[in-house]
């Protein structure tokens, strides 16, 4: 299998929403024999660390996609969706530990506790749901 058909299958399936056939394809692929260059797509590809992450994250294995979250540079196309799974993996590993539901100022006080790496987040803050340089150009 090729570096290009590896991505495509990676994207389709995230796409899809198909995580448990993505974990069997990621997993089977893993055990290949494949060369160097099919290794290095497998550690560095974004296509490939954002499917690897989802995995990880429908799993509940929460370190792993925290790792792989914070050891890579992702795209700004890709910060929503990594974001939204960064803030719910700390929700629910809140509510694990507390044996409750979180409420608004629970979650407020996790995402303080817990800020977005700088690798799925420009560093831009937000005041009153705007990013500081919008709310200075109103």
């Amino acid at each position: 299998m090729s570096n290009f058909q590896i991505v495509k299958v990676c994207e389709q399936l995230e796409e899809a929403g198909s995580v448990e056939r993505l974990a069997a394809f990621l997993w089977t692929v893993s055990h290949q024999p494949y060369g160097e260059e099919v290794n290095n797509v497998l550690r560095a590809n974004e296509s490939v660390l954002r499917a690897k992450a989802l995995v990880c994250f429908h799993m509940g294995n929460f370190q792993e996609m925290y790792r792989i979250l914070e050891s890579h540079k992702f795209t700004n196309g890709s910060h929503s969706k990594l974001q939204a799974m960064w803030q719910e993996a700390h929700y629910q590993e809140a509510e694990k530990l507390r044996g409750r539901p979180l409420g608004p100022v629970d979650k407020y006080r996790v995402r303080k506790k817990y800020p977005m790496p700088r690798t799925i987040w420009d560093g831009e803050q937000k005041a009153h749901c705007f990013k500081e340089r919008t709310r200075f150009e109103i």
